[in-house]
């Protein structure tokens, strides 16, 4: 009887013992999410929004916790499940989403003294009705690193920084995301900014493969093609693409022919773009090869539309890159052009330096929008004040570094030139309703519109399905939403493209 009993004994303590895993499972950091009501007046209309904001237990495959994600939600109060959900985040790699949450997406925005630099502290936070937030419910996604995000268990970073880690981990939030609130039968949408709309892309078409077909993607400054952006040697690519972006900042800055400045800005890049096409381009092909006169004339056709002087551009063999370009435009008057938006102009510190140290355009802003942002978060967003908002994985780790390397579509393999218009491709054509609107700044140096055009006319889609692409371009730079004309019709085109989807 003494044996059965301890043996019971045994059995009842095995029991009633954690295991090593459940252990484990309870010395987790848990998820915290933070709870209020915001406002939008628009018009017509002072919608109620229940909001949250704090970050959701996300998991593998294998349904093991590998992060806290960080995001905010707002959800319309009384609002259907049928309502549509927009995911929203910025790019980096490595930037949390306060940039589009206070310029644009969410129901307050910062307000700064676009083009010039903003003053220090107090900042003006007001009612945004450019918002899409009285058509949409919207989710402000923070990757890992970034945020209130943090990493658990065994995960580590390179685990989340990486191409097709970052488009994994994304996929993943929004997938969790819309079974734990019960909106998978919602219209679903993403937007997502700069390096964000690379990120689109890829999780388009990942989230596509798993049944989880969207409505619309939405691209805001957009990349798909790494080369269009970083400048590799013997690629004649980045210096075309980037051309008419001069063209643009010389136009505004007036460092131009009468001629040239009496034209609308539209007239003429069109001209500029039939100019870079049609003899920029074959000029830059034919390299070292090219004669001194035929030379010469390209390089008068690049001062008349770029501005600078003959000597400038043959002392640099026809091809300026963009740091360049923006540190020489207004070098005389000390001053350099902004690299995300060229309105803006600041103080060229060192007149000695090839390439611009500085970017005006970012220095004019983010004080406001960092303090601003935090202002909302901890205050409005009732945001615990112990928690530490990282804007920037960068700065938040030490460790933080990108792996570039990323499995392509269609027999492609692994890329070396990282290009994920060939996901976007694939996804596209597995799915003929789904659609891509894409928002271009004619003033941004960091993403330029005609590189974007070259992507697109080269992603040889079936032409049935050519038209659901959707360009619009504004007369401002990256963070097209800081300039008020601009906000206006970002909100336009936006609304208009989800009745189209809806339709």
């Amino acid at each position: 009887m003494k044996f059965f009993l301890s043996q019971f004994i045994v059995l009842i303590f095995l029991l009633s013992t954690p295991t090593k895993a459940q252990t484990n499972q309870d010395s987790l950091p848990k998820a915290q999410v933070f709870k209020s009501v915001q406002t939008l007046k628009t018009a017509s209309q002072n919608l109620k929004f229940n909001t949250l904001a704090g970050t959701m237990e996300l998991r593998d495959e294998k349904n093991k916790p590998i992060a806290l994600h960080g995001f905010t939600a707002y959800f319309k109060e009384g609002g259907s499940k049928d309502r549509p959900i927009i995911f929203s985040f910025n790019g980096g790699p490595g930037s949390s989403s306060y940039w589009l949450h206070m310029g644009i997406m969410g129901p307050k925005r910062v307000v700064v003294n676009d083009p010039k630099y903003t003053k220090a502290a107090p900042y003006t936070l007001e009612n945004n009705p450019y918002s899409i937030l009285d058509m949409a419910d919207v989710v402000m996604m923070d990757p890992i690193g970034t945020g209130l995000s943090e990493l658990i268990g065994a995960s580590k970073g390179e685990d989340f920084w990486g191409v097709d880690q970052d488009i994994r981990a994304t996929s993943l939030f929004i997938m969790q995301f819309l079974k734990k609130h019960n909106r998978l039968q919602s219209p679903k949408y993403l937007l997502g900014e700069s390096y964000g709309t690379f990120r689109n892309a890829g999780v388009m078409n990942y989230l596509l493969d798993r049944g989880f077909a969207l409505n619309g993607v939405v691209m805001v400054s957009a990349v798909f093609d790494l080369r269009t952006l970083t400048f590799p040697p013997n690629d004649d690519l980045p210096y075309v693409v980037h051309f008419p972006s001069y063209a643009a900042t010389a136009h505004y800055h007036k460092q131009l022919n009468a001629t040239m400045q009496n034209l609308s800005l539209e007239d003429f890049l069109d001209e500029v773009r039939e100019f870079t096409e049609n003899e920029y381009t074959p000029a830059l092909f034919k390299g070292t090869s090219i004669g001194d006169q035929d030379k010469r004339i390209i390089a008068d056709k690049l001062v008349k539309y770029a501005g600078g002087t003959q000597d400038f551009w043959l002392s640099a063999n026809l091809k300026v890159k963009a740091g360049e370009y923006f540190n020489a435009l207004l070098k005389k008057e000390g001053k350099t052009v902004g690299r995300l938006d060229s309105r803006y102009l600041g103080i060229n510190e060192n007149l000695k330096n090839q390439y611009a140290i500085t970017d005006p355009q970012s220095d004019a802003i983010s004080p406001a929008y960092t303090v601003g942002f935090l202002d909302y978060l901890h205050g409005d967003l009732g945001v615990s004040k112990e928690l530490n908002y990282k804007t920037s994985a960068r700065v938040a780790s030490d460790d933080f570094k990108w792996d570039w390397s990323h499995r392509g579509n269609q027999g492609w393999g692994t890329q070396i030139a990282i290009n994920t218009s060939l996901d976007m491709a694939s996804a596209m054509s597995k799915d003929p309703n789904l659609k891509v609107l894409i928002m271009n700044g004619y003033y941004d140096l960091a993403t330029v519109f005609y590189g974007v055009e070259h992507t697109i006319t080269h992603m040889n889609l079936a032409p049935e399905i050519q038209d659901n692409i959707i360009m619009t371009y504004y007369e401002s730079g990256h963070m097209m939403y800081i300039h008020e004309p601009s906000m206006k019709k970002f909100k336009t085109d936006l609304a208009n493209f989800i009745k189209m989807t809806l339709n």
